[in-house]
């Protein structure tokens, strides 16, 4: 017999055999009747045996088993409103796999509330709930609707390295290594290199992988490894990848809704599809709306609390655009008529930002001045300056925060719940 999910069992499947196979998470025992609920990765499945319907060796295993095991179960299935999913299946067959230890170092009901540290120090467990699950089974349609769209508007996916000689964006914020004889660094951004694949022509180009900040961040919003969604597209200014990036959350977003229902469902989240265009607010602006409640002036970045204004007062995704150049990377076009502005622009969602990006410089003698003016030595940006020099189109490009999308999304309370083993300053295991 072929295996069965317990969300696939339906009304077909009354009155026939059938095998799941799954863990044990819940029990009862009635005297003369004993259920258990089999939970796999698709939901749970009531499984009912009656002292007189089932073979006395089924029965006495079931008293046995311990709760978190995996067990196979072959059976008939039964309509049975009261069972989840509206049917429950009569054992013919108990096969059990794993056997759990007791007690549970977490409780996978759900019925005891753990803190998060709590669960993430016993993560294999707390993934075994089908709310926490349900994130990742989006997470998953996310980056999927990601490669979908990019891929459908022609950009190619590209892979580059972690293991870097020197600082994407210059500053302390880097986790240096020992490579062989040399020190290197994990890398901040995947910046300098999908650069370069312009000059070598790709025109369009994206990636999904991980980057690093050594941050001493203690927030529910920041981590030390995440996963960045990045693109880089030639002959395009800023306001051309803007509207790549609109439209992608959009179609990500319908996706979700589209593929996710069950797991949405699981979250109890009735999603909010965004409408595009975002509105778009200039820098000054922002510092306008922000500096009613707090003290803030051009020049600064944007805080926390700012951001918690300024997303209060639109109420939606919306770009902040035209940044003062001195506050951006150096690799960000300055506009033409107005240098100390740039063609920059941050991504928010009313919470937080989701994503940066900027039309880049490409003519090598301001980029090399820009370089230098961050206080930074050009001679350690050869390898990357030298892709300039031999003819580069115009570019821009941006990264957006894969877990900020998913945690604002499913409207998370802390990131690290959109990451299956976050990495933070106290975390390095499990």
């Amino acid at each position: 017999m072929k295996r069965k999910y317990s969300g696939e069992i339906g009304k077909n499947d009354n009155g026939k055999e059938v095998v799941v196979k799954g863990w044990i998470h819940e029990m009862r025992d009635l005297g003369g009747l004993r259920f258990l609920i089999i939970r796999d990765r698709e939901g749970k499945v009531q499984v009912t045996a009656p002292r007189k319907k089932v073979t006395k060796e089924v029965f006495e295993l079931i008293k046995g088993l311990s709760r978190e095991s995996v067990v196979e179960i072959s059976g008939v299935v039964k309509e049975e409103p009261k069972a989840p999913g509206g049917f429950e299946i009569i054992p013919d067959k108990i096969k059990v796999l794993s056997r759990a230890s007791s007690p549970l170092l977490l409780e996978v009901t759900e019925k005891v509330p753990a803190e998060l540290d709590t669960r993430l120090d016993s993560r294999f467990l707390d993934l075994r709930r089908p709310r926490i699950q349900a994130i990742f089974r989006i997470r998953h349609q996310v980056q999927k609707a990601v490669r979908d769209f990019l891929e459908r508007n022609g950009f190619i996916e590209i892979n580059t390295p972690k293991i870097v000689a020197t600082a994407t964006e210059g500053g302390a914020a880097l986790f240096p290594i020992s490579y062989f004889e040399k020190e290197a660094f994990l890398n901040q951004s995947p910046q300098l290199y999908k650069q370069m694949m312009m000059a070598a022509g790709f025109e369009r180009v994206y990636e999904i992988g991980p980057i690093f900040r050594a941050e001493e961040h203690n927030t529910t919003r920041h981590l030390n490894e995440a996963t960045s969604i990045d693109i880089e597209m030639s002959f395009a200014n800023h306001e051309d990848v803007m509207k790549i990036l609109e439209k992608m959350v959009v179609h990500v977003y319908r996706q979700v809704e589209q593929h996710c229902e069950r797991y949405l469902e699981w979250l109890g989240i009735t999603l909010e599809i965004p409408d595009a265009p975002f509105p778009r607010i200039t820098y000054e602006e922002a510092i306008e709306i922000a500096s009613k409640e707090e003290e803030i002036e051009w020049g600064d970045d944007l805080t926390t609390k700012s951001e918690r204004i300024i997303g209060e007062t639109i109420g939606e995704h919306y770009f902040i655009v035209d940044w003062p150049t001195e506050i951006k990377p150096y690799y960000t076009m300055p506009y033409e008529n107005k240098p100390d502005l740039c063609k920059a622009f941050d991504l928010m969602h009313p919470k937080l930002e989701l994503a940066s990006g900027a039309q880049r410089i490409h003519d090598v003698q301001l980029l090399e001045k820009r370089i230098a003016d961050q206080g930074l030595s050009p001679e350690n940006f050869e390898f990357y300056l030298t892709a300039f020099r031999y003819g580069i189109p115009p570019h821009a490009g941006w990264g957006l925060g894969c877990e900020r999308l998913v945690m604002t999304m499913l409207d998370l309370n802390n990131i690290r719940e959109a990451v299956l083993f976050p990495r933070d300053r106290q975390r390095l295991t499990p």
